[in-house]
């Protein structure tokens, strides 16, 4: 790449890194399209993340592509292959159309990307660096791995491919950034999923703000029932979430919530009183869509274990 090329292309890759480092800051690491598409303010360019293409060079970037996208279609197995790597599909079947032929440049440059992952329709998972690292044209698919954020943290002016080694340490590295990318997208895609169905609302106490929202598993996630679908959560605020999982507070298989009598018996302050003792024999808001509602087995099985608990 001409010095030039790759010194604006170095300017623009790393702000977008450090932009992507402030508004996962702000809204967390699923960050919605509207933003992604408006992006970010370079020299008096706007610079977006995405476009309707998977494969997106933003127009400031001479050569090579800034990001990748996977839609939130699909089961996330799907998209990983052995070994702790992703798995990403060409742009079409034609081996040398030119989005596929940036992808290779990238790999042969060594050039970090952004990996953004659907977990709802129109919301996605953020990820950077990751790299190309390999190419299956049999496949139609290149092979990606992501890569620890700190790896490019205080450099200003350059992407210093030679950072990106093949020693054991930074493969062992890497495959522990894409498996937690993996781990990610099933935590992150539960929480989406049930907030959406909830509307983005506590079912106990109707908070509506999302930043302070769980989903919480009616079933852990550690069991083989406790899968990270929609009828296998609700959407808890923080307090009621901390409440659930400690077995102070439950929901029956009725939707009403049943608080323990060591709670109620207790004396302190209106947090207290007005955040557990005032939901006893309360109604939970449940989803519009039948089948996205709580499962009363699940429930049943959850209810056992609180008054176990109590």
């Amino acid at each position: 790449m001409p010095e030039l090329t790759y010194l604006v292309d170095t300017r623009v890759r790393l702000a977008a890194f450090r932009w992507l480092e402030e508004q996962t800051a702000i809204h967390g690491d699923v960050l919605p399209w509207d933003l992604l598409q408006r992006g970010f303010d370079f020299e008096g360019q706007r610079v977006p993340l995405l476009s309707q293409q998977g494969i997106f060079k933003p127009r400031i970037l001479p050569q090579l592509p800034l990001s990748i996208r996977t839609s939130a279609a699909g089961p996330y197995d799907d998209h990983f292959g052995p070994n702790d790597t992703l798995l990403y599909a060409y742009r079409g079947t034609d081996r040398d159309h030119r989005e596929n032929l940036g992808l290779r440049r990238a790999m042969r440059d060594r050039v970090p990307l952004i990996y953004l992952h659907g977990v709802i329709e129109g919301r996605y998972l953020a990820t950077w660096p990751v790299y190309v690292i390999g190419d299956d044209p049999g496949a139609l698919t290149f092979v990606v791995a992501a890569d620890e954020p700190g790896v490019l943290r205080g450099l200003q002016d350059t992407l210093d491919s030679s950072r990106l080694r093949d020693s054991e340490e930074d493969v062992l590295r890497r495959r522990y950034a894409t498996r937690s990318v993996r781990q990610r997208l099933h935590q992150r895609g539960f929480r989406e999923r049930v907030l959406a169905a909830y509307r983005e609302t506590c079912a106990i106490c109707h908070l509506r703000h999302a930043e302070l929202l769980d989903a919480a598993h009616i079933v852990p996630d550690t069991e083989p029932e406790g899968e990270p679908v929609v009828p296998n959560g609700l959407s808890l605020c923080r307090l009621h979430h901390a409440a659930f999982d400690s077995f102070m507070i439950t929901v029956r298989p009725d939707y009403s919530v049943e608080v323990q009598q060591s709670i109620l018996e207790e004396h302190d302050g209106p947090m207290l009183r007005h955040g557990l003792q005032g939901i006893h024999e309360q109604q939970i808001l449940v989803p519009r869509a039948q089948e996205l509602r709580p499962d009363p087995n699940l429930l049943e099985r959850r209810y056992g274990r609180f008054r176990r608990a109590g």
